[in-house]
């Protein structure tokens, strides 16, 4: 992964026109063809698997009037006066009559008409009524020009209306509004910028990582709205992809621009720091990334559509960022050339001063060599030269790591027990769907809410549907009746007002006014027990019932994401410890982060109790009303939130791994690791926290809980976890952090993210010294049980390697580790330029392999034509046949007269020198040779 992410930073740094050209005819084709494509966003939402919903769709068939959407026209004498009023009265007649007549409205009954009970009523204190209007298919898929209209009628209502009286509108259909976009979510990205000017001292370096993150949030926007014209997408799915793309596209780019900063300090020269970033930096951010994708992906296991389309959506534009913070990136940096060089800082000027210049090397043929940009692959010293103005931040964290890790048990009790604290409100969460009630203070649907809880009670908000099928009655008007007095006598239920079959006789519904309010915890009883009741009720009156209506369908939801939430869980815990554990070759490391990672959730869901529940400062953050947060709120705050989590495990605990690695001192190595990355990641949770938070005070209530919830776990997964905790366990554990079983450690698949690889690729460069030499080996042991040692080896171009065993298994397995096929346990091996194993794929692309013992002269012909740089060719001497020997000589001459290195294996006392052609210049191996055998 290092390797190729260095040579794709090369290539975008010196290709940077024609990369930046590339991605800004991307954003411009794919924003001509989301005009062209049309889509538009459908804020339609089905929940299949669920009983209200089963029920809603019977409904639509069988009784459409029942299963569409309802508004609620609110009269009120607001200084007590009566509703029965006849100017009131006249008002409101002929408002139904206007009403009726807009497009969509199936019927619109005025609560004075006496032929149409239960439709609308009257309150008790006779001071309010409620006009119910019944209009076609579900509430948010109803256009905007149909809610104007209405909202316009009313008006007209209010103003028709003698003094002291107020009309206004509300109920299912006003009850969702979708998010939108305001000035305030701008402040984060302001703030963004800030930070990024304090942390990279440099306005084009500042400048980066928000060019690059708002490329990333246009182009996978638009292919939201691409989407959309294919499948339903809710307008909240952009929102959620602008949010979580705008945050990872500016940290993502943090991590590469501070890398090749740090690298050009140490005097490589631009084009090599930017490609050694992307190696380095650019590897943390892929797997970073796929942590944060996978995460989201997974949001689909909660079975609800629209919550899928948004993780997917999510994921998209997470890995939008990744592809242009590796591409884009380098190529800024191109743009950028020598001007992002950082400056000594005021304090290494002044040392560089003072230095006596006696002490000065001198020049000449004895002066030490200075290093040049090849020999500078470690990252910034941690000395007095600090650069740009790190000084000052590095004793500054230098001074944070040694109060964490001077008393590690006291950090560790100390964190935990504050931890614990501020989750434990979050044993009071609640979850629902957000109705009316929740709406801005002073909006229509608000007030009409609020009055009809006043006026009617907190159930009239939310009534209940009972619905069944009645074909096989004979009185289906007396059955209807006898349903309605068994769920009438309910606790919990205020009235049934409505009891009727539908116009073809054959399916009945039942409407039922709970007590409390549709978010209330009672409502869901109150659900179940009508639930409870179905087999009593089939028995005696043949009435098979399904509960339905918008407030079945919220409880349902939440029901199913509370399902859903410990079997996400355990993927999104599972997830961490395999991908930890496959990146930082540890147990302990992996248990450690998932641990710290459920922490911050608990913290995070504690917070949002605290303010949307318990009220604490919900007037700072304009909670317009206290009560249960969005159901979904959990799910994808949990999968959004272990991918940052991730993030910054892997930013700092792989520079602290890099550093002990190197050193082989693991206490040490969390002070030095800490220090060269606290910084970065102190600047990007900043940014994180500043977007998050952005969209908290002005937000919609379905984003607010989870916003406030992303900003409060990503400030305490940073600072208190990553940054406190960690480096506590590390301590207490030293060497044992980095303990991993033999047997694990060879079963998982190896994730450089710390670019050990490339690393060693590029000191080992200049080895063996000629770009003559096709294959070259030294102190090679092979992947075998009694493995040998090669000394030495160097097989030029021209030249043949024929190796002579006893062992055809070991024989076998030299072949194979040559041609890149099997891994070497220790020792270095290079074939055509190529470092193994780092670069096994790009050797095995150019080298082929037959074994004539098991594959024949064909298989010998079909990979000669391949014209491969290197061809192993094992178990020559089983080719006994005269005529069959002549023609693998000929394959094996063409093969070098193409300019292939050819490598022969022959097991026993049968040579292959006869198959070469002749003059060829033979390196052997030999059992004499204490080589193989």
């Amino acid at each position: 992964m290092s390797s190729a992410l260095y040579r794709l930073g090369r290539a975008a740094y010196a290709r940077r026109r024609a990369v930046i050209g590339a991605w800004l005819a991307v954003l411009v084709l794919l924003g001509a063809g989301a005009v062209l494509l049309g889509g538009k966003l459908d804020n339609s939402v089905t929940i299949p698997g669920t009983e209200s919903q089963a029920a809603l769709d019977r409904l639509a068939a069988t009784f459409p009037e029942a299963a569409g959407t309802t508004a609620q026209v609110l009269v009120v004498g607001t200084d007590g006066g009566q509703v029965d009023d006849p100017a009131v009265v006249a008002a409101v007649d002929d408002a139904a009559q206007r009403f009726a007549d807009v497009q969509g409205v199936t019927s619109a009954v005025s609560p004075f008409d006496t032929t149409t009970p239960g439709a609308s009523e009257t309150s008790d204190d006779g001071e309010a009524a409620i006009m119910v209007l019944s209009l076609r298919g579900e509430g948010v898929a109803i256009g905007a020009d149909v809610k104007d209209e209405l909202r316009a009628l009313t008006d007209d209502l209010a103003a028709a209306l003698p003094d002291g009286y107020d009309a206004t509108i509300g109920g299912q259909l006003f009850s969702q509004e979708f998010p939108g976009l305001s000035i305030t979510e701008a402040l984060g990205v302001v703030v963004a910028f800030v930070v990024l000017l304090l942390t990279l001292g440099s306005f084009a370096a500042a400048g980066m990582p928000l060019l690059n993150a708002l490329l990333g949030v246009g182009i996978s926007t638009i292919l939201v709205l691409v989407a959309a014209a294919f499948t339903s997408v809710t307008s909240t799915t952009p929102l959620l992809s602008l949010m979580l793309g705008l945050a990872v596209g500016i940290d993502y780019a943090l991590f590469i621009v501070s890398r090749h900063r740090e690298l050009l300090a140490t005097g490589l020269p631009p084009d090599e720091a930017a490609a050694r970033s992307n190696a380095t930096a650019g590897s943390a951010v892929i797997f970073a990334g796929l942590t944060v994708m996978i995460a989201l992906v997974g949001l689909s296991v909660a079975g609800i559509p629209f919550l899928g389309v948004m993780g997917v959506a999510g994921a998209m534009a997470v890995g939008v960022a990744v592809l242009i913070s590796i591409t884009l990136v380098p190529a800024m940096l191109g743009v950028a050339g020598a001007r992002l060089v950082p400056r000594p800082s005021r304090r290494a000027r002044r040392h560089a001063a003072a230095r006596p210049a006696a002490v000065q090397p001198a020049a000449g043929r004895d002066a030490a060599p200075a290093a040049t940009p090849a020999d500078a692959s470690d990252p910034a010293p941690h000395g007095d030269d600090e650069w740009d103005l790190p000084a000052q931040h590095n004793r500054f964290f230098a001074g944070w790591v040694r109060l964490a890790t001077a008393k590690p048990w006291i950090t560790v009790v100390v964190t935990v027990g504050a931890m614990a604290a501020l989750a434990f409100p979050a044993l009071d969460l609640r979850l629902a769907l957000p109705d009316a009630g929740v709406q801005p203070t002073g909006s229509s649907q608000r007030v009409t809410y609020d009055r009809i809880s006043e006026h009617f009670g907190p159930g009239a908000n939310g009534p209940l549907v009972v619905t069944g099928s009645i074909v096989t009655s004979d009185d289906p008007l007396q059955l209807m009746q006898d349903v309605a007095d068994e769920l009438r006598a309910l606790p919990g239920v205020q009235d049934v007002p409505l009891a009727t079959p539908n116009a073809s006789i054959d399916t009945g519904i039942v409407q039922v006014v709970p007590t409390t309010g549709p978010t209330d915890p009672k409502t869901a009883d109150l659900v179940n027990a009508i639930r409870d009741l179905r087999p009593e009720i089939k028995e005696k009156y043949g009435f098979d019932l399904a509960v339905t209506g918008f407030t079945a369908v919220g409880i349902d939801v939440s029901a199913k994401l509370g399902a859903a939430l410990l079997p996400f869980a355990v993927f999104v815990v599972g997830l961490s410890l395999v991908l930890l554990t496959m990146v930082f070759r540890s147990v302990a490391v992996p248990l450690k982060a998932t641990v710290g990672y459920l922490l911050s959730v608990a913290v995070a869901f504690g917070v949002v109790t605290s303010v949307f529940e318990h009220g604490v400062g919900a007037d700072l953050l304009h909670v317009s009303r206290l009560g249960p947060v969005i159901s979904f709120m959990p799910i994808v705050l949990m999968g959004v939130l272990f991918g940052l989590a991730m993030d910054y495990e892997v930013f700092l605990v792989s520079r602290i791994r890099e550093d002990y690695v190197h050193s082989g001192k693991a206490r040490a190595s969390i002070a030095t690791g800490f220090v060269s990355s606290a910084k970065v990641v102190t600047a990007a949770a900043v940014i994180m926290v500043a977007v998050f938070f952005a969209f908290v005070p002005e937000g919609d209530i379905n984003i607010k809980p989870i916003a406030l919830g992303l900003a409060v776990g990503v400030a305490v997964d940073a600072f208190v976890v990553r940054m406190t905790l960690v480096p506590a366990v590390l301590q207490l554990l030293g060497d044992k952090a980095w303990w991993m079983p033999k047997s694990l450690d060879r079963a998982l698949p190896s994730f450089d993210v710390e670019g050990e690889s490339l690393h060693r690729e590029i000191t080992m460069r200049a080895w063996p010294g000629s770009d003559d030499v096709v294959v070259a080996a030294r102190d090679l042991r092979l992947a075998v049980a009694d493995g040998a040692d090669l000394v030495q080896l160097d097989v030029r171009r021209g030249d043949a390697l024929v190796v002579h065993a006893e062992d055809p298994a070991r024989l076998a397995a030299l072949l194979l580790t040559v041609t890149g096929r099997l891994e070497p346990a220790a020792g270095d091996l290079k074939v055509a330029g190529y470092l193994l194993p780092v670069r096994a794929a790009a050797v095995r692309r150019r080298a082929g392999y037959v074994d004539l013992r098991t594959e024949g002269v064909d298989a010998l012909a079909a990979a000669v034509a391949e014209g491969p740089t290197v061809l192993a060719v094992d178990r020559t001497d089983v080719v006994t046949d005269v005529r069959e020997r002549r023609r693998v000589a000929a394959l094996l001459a063409d093969a070098a007269a193409g300019g292939t290195t050819l490598v022969l294996g022959t097991v026993g006392p049968q040579p292959a020198d006869d198959l070469l052609p002749d003059g060829t210049p033979v390196t052997t191996l030999a059992p004499s040779a204490g080589a193989l055998g």
